[in-house]
């Protein structure tokens, strides 16, 4: 592995002024992280931002629709939104914006709790180009070739590492 020269407190930074710049931001959104690497980043966003209700997460395993290729994971663990999702303006973070299945099956997860007002995407990283599904973020902290195969390592420190052609994809 490889670690990139990505400074993860900045684009954390980075994001967060964009945030702030939303008009939905004005309307105490509640932020979901995706398990995991999702979640890390989120909490990161969510205490910098000072949110006041408390962090929602969610582990979208069983709304993937991609099991025969990526196997199912056997460490699934509940999810958790402890608000009414009905009306709210949701920030959705994750770590990593690749073919758009995530996203997907995030969206179903959240539809399943409830009707939000709006849902903002935020991801750490976006790998351009190898979408499968028409998903954009509407925050993103870097935009990456789709080449470059990627992992998150953390949750303290926050790091970015380059996969060899061997080892997991993100």
């Amino acid at each position: 592995m490889t670690e990139l020269d990505i400074d993860v407190p900045q684009l954390i930074n980075n994001i967060c002024e964009q945030l702030k710049q939303k008009p939905m931001f004005k309307q105490a959104p509640k932020m979901i992280g995706i398990r995991t690497g999702g979640e890390w980043v989120a909490q990161k966003i969510h205490q910098q931002l000072e949110l006041t209700d408390e962090l929602g997460v969610i582990d979208i395993a069983f709304y993937r629709d991609d099991f025969s290729k990526i196997g199912l994971n056997p460490t699934v663990k509940p999810s958790h939104i402890p608000w009414d999702v009905d009306n709210q303006h949701i920030i959705l973070v994750d770590d990593v914006l690749y073919t758009g299945r995530t996203t997907r099956a995030a969206l179903n997860e959240i539809f399943d709790f409830g009707r939000p007002a709006s849902v903002t995407l935020v991801t750490l990283l976006d790998r351009k180009g190898c979408r499968e599904l028409p998903f954009q973020a509407d925050i993103t902290g870097e935009s990456l070739e789709c080449s470059q195969t990627i992992k998150l390592t953390g949750p303290d420190p926050l790091k970015v590492t380059i996969l060899e052609n061997s080892e997991e994809t993100a």
